[in-house]
């Protein structure tokens, strides 16, 4: 009786000094990492009582347990370790793993981990170090490193070792990719903006100084001037709107649309809203009719601006005289990587084409493959920036199909709300 009140007040002191560290780093904006250590270590609190209460007289005292009995967590312990959002390994003082959460096993790429070393599960030095150095010196450590395999990734951990439970060694990481990220994503981006603007800025001065100078009671002057002005005041505007536009679509990327709408019904409108810009330019856009296409959900004004986008792109880079087709249909999965239906929408132009090596650049912000070309037909260099936010928005994707000489086809893929399937005719507008 002894014996358990010792072990029930180890665990509550333990789960105590938890919660109050969690709380306190909470309060004072620590991220999601520490709200996960603390939650750990109330894990491991109860595991020192509920795992190891059945230990019978003559058994090793609750505080040097060996580590053959951790390996068998119980289940109230283990389905604790599993909600955490950040991955988590338990290890021994030996460096063999004991158990590792869902989110440490996508991490690792494996489920088959008990008993392994942790040097043949997580194989970067930095991580191995530190944990080698905690469990000898029972130091705690926090560090950054990333993997790079399949896709990048950049990760905070933080070691610690529990002196009881035989040397228990506690690893818990936090995903930092998307604000490393993001402060990359700053960086390029005020770099990039402020080159964009500094440039009609630049021309708007200059021709100013020459109106108030020598030109001054120049009348032929003034006009040209003041109409080069005119321009490079409207892709200042036009970049602002567009800089606007991307921050607000960003702020809700994270939140899945919940309207269901008719795709067709999105590029209809889209178009109609180009049309003077198709007549300018003598283009003619022709959309397929698909009976019975699918719904989709989706955010109807943000679907308008992305097939705007990806018209208005091949109306400009298009044939002179051509055509823009805009064609639908269904498939299971873009790429067929899952069983979902997914909704499809083609745009096609009959344009120059795209070279291979730029394709995979087309999303990034303010990259242009033609910049002349792309500044005197009024492109900013976000229209593709856009797309691809507001497709992340719609758990959607984008393909792009080109052959020098023979067009581009950019290929928006939407989840459906149902299962029915199209049939297609083609209307021309």
């Amino acid at each position: 009786m002894k014996e358990d009140w010792n072990r029930w007040r180890l665990a509550l002191w333990i789960a105590a000094a938890a919660l109050a560290l969690g709380g306190a780093l909470t309060r004072s904006g620590e991220n999601g990492l520490w709200f996960a250590l603390a939650l750990a270590a109330v894990a491991v609190a109860a595991a020192l009582y509920t795992g190891f209460r059945g230990q019978v007289a003559g058994d090793a005292p609750a505080n040097t347990v060996s580590s053959g009995d951790l390996s068998t967590l119980p289940v109230l312990s283990r389905g604790v370790f599993e909600q955490l959002p950040d991955p988590v390994m338990l290890l021994d003082g030996n460096g063999r793993a004991l158990f590792a959460n869902l989110a440490m096993r996508q991490v690792i790429g494996t489920q088959d981990i008990e008993r392994k070393h942790v040097s043949a599960l997580l194989r970067t030095p930095v991580i191995l170090e530190a944990i080698e150095n905690t469990a000898r010196t029972g130091n705690p450590e926090s560090l950054e490193f990333s993997v790079r395999v399949p896709v990048e990734h950049f990760y905070e951990a933080y070691v610690a070792r529990a002196n009881f439970g035989g040397g228990l060694v506690v690893v818990v990481l936090h995903d930092v990719t998307a604000a490393k990220r993001a402060e990359q994503m700053r960086a390029d981006f005020v770099a990039n903006a402020s080159h964009e603007l500094r440039t009609p800025l630049a021309a708007v001065s200059g021709f100013i100084d020459t109106l108030r100078g020598h030109a001054r009671d120049d009348a032929e002057a003034r006009e040209k001037f003041l109409g080069i002005m005119s321009v490079e005041a409207g892709r200042m505007r036009r970049l602002i709107e567009d800089l606007l536009s991307l921050t607000r679509i960003e702020l809700n990327e994270h939140v899945r649309p919940r309207d269901v709408i008719k795709l067709e019904d999105v590029v209809r409108d889209a178009t109609s809203a180009l049309a003077p810009l198709a007549e300018v330019d003598n283009m003619k856009v022709e959309i397929a009719h698909a009976a019975d296409l699918p719904p989709v959900r989706g955010e109807r004004d943000e679907l308008i601006q992305l097939f705007q986008n990806l018209i208005h792109n091949a109306i400009k880079y298009g044939r002179d005289k051509g055509t823009v087709r805009v064609s639908f249909g269904t498939t299971p999965s873009p790429g067929g990587r899952n069983a979902d239906a997914f909704v499809f929408a083609a745009v096609h132009d009959d344009g120059e084409g795209i070279p291979a090596d730029a394709i995979p650049r087309l999303t990034e912000r303010f990259y242009r493959v033609d910049v002349k070309r792309s500044r005197e037909r009024g492109g900013t260099g976000l229209g593709l920036a856009i797309v691809k936010h507001i497709l992340n928005r719609h758990r959607g994707r984008l393909q792009i199909e080109s052959q020098p000489g023979e067009g581009s086809t950019f290929t928006v893929f939407l989840p459906a709300a149902s299962d029915t399937a199209p049939s297609a005719v083609t209307e021309v507008l």
